[in-house]
This record gives C-alpha cells, sequence and structure tokens, in this order.
C-alpha cells in the first residue's frame, strides 16, 4: 500500500504523539509499505524533503514538510499546504489523519472527493489556557474536528473507555474503531542501568518518578500535596521528575508558584530534576524507581504511555481516574488508580506500592506483546485494507 500520514508535527520533534507516528511509520515500512509523512517545517533548519530507510534497507520512507509562515498558538499557518496535499492525496491508497490538527478537515474532505480511505487517529483533546484568543481557537479546532470526523471513513482510539467518554469521539461512535498504541523501547543497557542508580539513587532510597513536561494537566501540585505523608511514613523516599521543566510554553505562572516548595525539597534531596531523557536514557532510567506517578487532572491525557514503558520494566503505577488513563492500570493490575486530584488518596497508594510491590508485579514480557509497534501496525494494516476495499472495491 501507498499510505500517507500527515500531521502537524513529526519528529525530531518530541512528544507522546510524535513518538507514537514514528514508530507507526517505521513499523509499516518494515511490512513493505510505502509510507509518505507530510507535517510542517516547523523549525526552518529541518529539510523539505528526505528519504529514510524502511524495511530491508528500502528507502520507503518519504517525509515532506511544508514552510511555515507563521504560528497561531500551537498550531500553524503553512500557505502551500493545500495545493501540496491535494496532489498527494490523489498519489495515494489510503490517508492517516493525526488530530489534533488545523488542518486535518480539508484533508478529510480531499479524501472523500478522491475516494480515498481515510482514517483519523485521534491522540487527545485540546484544551486551552483561559483566554478569549483561546476560547477562539477551541471553537476553531471543536469545528476542525467535527468536520474531519464527517469526512473520514474511521477513527481511531486507544481505548474504549476514552471514546466512551469523549464528547467528539460519543458523536461518531460509529465510526470509532479502538487500537492499542504502541509502547516500546531500546533495551536496557546495563553500565547505563548502573550510572543512573549510583548518580540518582541513594542506598536505601524508594524513587517515586514523573515522566511528563512541566505543565498544569499534568497534576504536579496533587503529588506535592500528598509529598508530606509520604516523607513522614517513608523519610527515605525521592522523587525524580524526567521531562522537560523549565521554559515550558504557556505554564510560567504554575512553574513559579510550584517551585518555592520544589526547590525546598531540592535542597534537602528529596526531588531531583532530571531533564529530558532520550529513549535510551529512559530504559536505564526506568529499572531503578519503584513507583511511577501520573495524577493528571483533565482530558488531554488520555492513556499516558509513560505507564507502558514502566510497567514493561515491572514498576507499578498510581494514575488519575481519568477515561483512558485508568486503563493502563485495570488492564495489568499492576497499581493503583485514585480520584483525580485527590491527594490524600495519592499518598496512599503510593505508600501501598512502595510497601507491598509484590502486590503488583503483573506480566512485563505480555505487555511488551501487547503494545509492540508491530502489533498496533498490523492492527492498522487490516483497518486499511478492509476500507479499501469498501471504498474502492479493490481487493
Amino acid at each position: 500500500m501507498r499510505i500517507l500520514t500527515v500531521l502537524t508535527y513529526y519528529r525530531p520533534h518530541t512528544s507522546g504523539l510524535t513518538i507514537y507516528a514514528e514508530r507507526l511509520v517505521q513499523a509499516l515500512a518494515r511490512r513493505g509499505h510505502q509510507v509518505t509523512v507530510f507535517t510542517s517545517q516547523y523549525d526552518p533548519s529541518l529539510p523539505l524533503e528526505e528519504v529514510q530507510d524502511g524495511a530491508g534497507g528500502k528507502q520507503n520512507i518519504r517525509i515532506l514538510r511544508v514552510p511555515v509562515a507563521f504560528r497561531l498558538n500551537k498550531g500553524v499557518i503553512m500557505p502551500s499546504f493545500g495545493w501540496q496535499v491535494s496532489r498527494l492525496v490523489a498519489q495515494h491508497d489510503v490517508v492517516l489523519l493525526h488530530l489534533p490538527q488545523f488542518d486535518a478537515a480539508g484533508v478529510a474532505i480531499r479524501g472523500r472527493l478522491y475516494r480515498k480511505p481515510t482514517v483519523v487517529l485521534y491522540h487527545s483533546d485540546l484544551l486551552l489556557p483561559p483566554g478569549i484568543a483561546n476560547r477562539i481557537i477551541n471553537t476553531v479546532v471543536d469545528a476542525v474536528n467535527h468536520i474531519t470526523a464527517t469526512f473520514a471513513h474511521k477513527i481511531v482510539a486507544y481505548t474504549e473507555d476514552f471514546a466512551r467518554h469523549s464528547a467528539y469521539l460519543s458523536r461518531f461512535a460509529h465510526k470509532v474503531e479502538v487500537i492499542l498504541p504502541n509502547v516500546t523501547l531500546p533495551e536496557a543497557d546495563a553500565e547505563e542501568v548502573l550510572r543512573f542508580r549510583e548518580q540518582h539513587k541513594p542506598p536505601g532510597a524508594k524513587i517515586i518518578a514523573m515522566v511528563t513536561r512541566f505543565a498544569s494537566e499534568k497534576g504536579i501540585e496533587v503529588l506535592l500535596e500528598a509529598l508530606p505523608t509520604v516523607f513522614n511514613r517513608c523519610p527515605r523516599a525521592k522523587v525524580l521528575f524526567a521531562g522537560q521543566y523549565q521554559g515550558v510554553w504557556g505554564e510560567a505562572a504554575y512553574y513559579d508558584r510550584l517551585m518555592p516548595l520544589i526547590r525546598d525539597y531540592e535542597q534537602k534531596g528529596m526531588w531531583e530534576f532530571l531533564g529530558v531523557l532520550s529513549l535510551k536514557e529512559l530504559a536505564a532510567f526506568y529499572p531503578i524507581i519503584d513507583v511511577l506517578v501520573v495524577p493528571s487532572l483533565n482530558s488531554t491525557e488520555t492513556f499516558g504511555f509513560v505507564q507502558i514503558e514502566a510497567m514493561m520494566n515491572g514498576v507499578p503505577c498510581v494514575a488519575s481516574d481519568l477515561p483512558g488513563v485508568r486503563q493502563p492500570v485495570k488492564m495489568t493490575g499492576m497499581g493503583k488508580v485514585i480520584p483525580v486530584g485527590d491527594a490524600p488518596a495519592l499518598a496512599e497508594a503510593i505508600l501501598e506500592t512502595l510497601d507491598h510491590p509484590e502486590r503488583f508485579r503483573g506480566e512485563p514480557e505480555k505487555i511488551k506483546e501487547m503494545f509492540h509497534p508491530d502489533s498496533n501496525a498490523a492492527a492498522f494494516e487490516a483497518l486499511f485494507l478492509r476500507l479499501i476495499h469498501q471504498v474502492s472495491g479493490r481487493k
């Protein structure tokens, strides 16, 4: 198949969405498909076109980037996008759109006009901070999403749980198909694991980890409210925060509000920022932690890939009772689900996982298989082939 995947940001931009998209592209290419990625040239230093190896050294991944005229919040305005995507839709067998994306509606309409099966992969809701401008942007995005879903042939969600509770997806329930996301990590290097342990885990310490960016929807303040109870009953506990924590767009006030308390914990050796870790570094990081917390507060978090990464390393998780976010724990039994924003419940759940890790062992090998990129790609491949047959009558 010739597969066109369209998204606003692609690698080397780092986010859960772009990592997922790259894994899917590479897995589809390994299965012998010709994949074209159509995305923004968000960084002018990136080439407008490049070709990458896919399966067996074949150069079957093509990346095309569109120049950006200016930015509108997290979106980008690309004047030449329209005519270029029209040509590409006509040249491919199937179109895969990643939402949220400002340009998705026009692509979905083209898919219908050219009779090309069009699939939307819905990653998360877009909820911008309060403000008149952001309210307008949210309204526009909602309208774009509605048009996109109307013209798309299928919408893929990570879990039935999130699809059922999403105001957007529930309106198009007849089009929704659930495909588990792809999650994988490189093999951990034993020396790198040892180095992480020596540098960041004092002897006898219990490590509580967050792997995320410093943003208000991530519930960092909920963890801070829980820590006095945790530290009182487990004095050797320590928090490791992996992810961007400085200069996060739109989060300056949130950062300034929380940092005085965090700085106090830092000075006592009870909190440490690690910054953004590569996938290789994450593979060495997870084996040294004792529990991962995901105290998210709203539907911008739809699953939490980091939970699966931790569980593949035998690490239990404590997650908010949000649609989708609670599913890794519910599917595996490796952790606890707590009410959203409930700091006392978070403290008790952390302490239970630290005191009784044997209750949350799970089956890491089965989890790796369930979320392997090849399993994810095979499900998309089957969906694409079925739609090609339905839409164009081809076998």
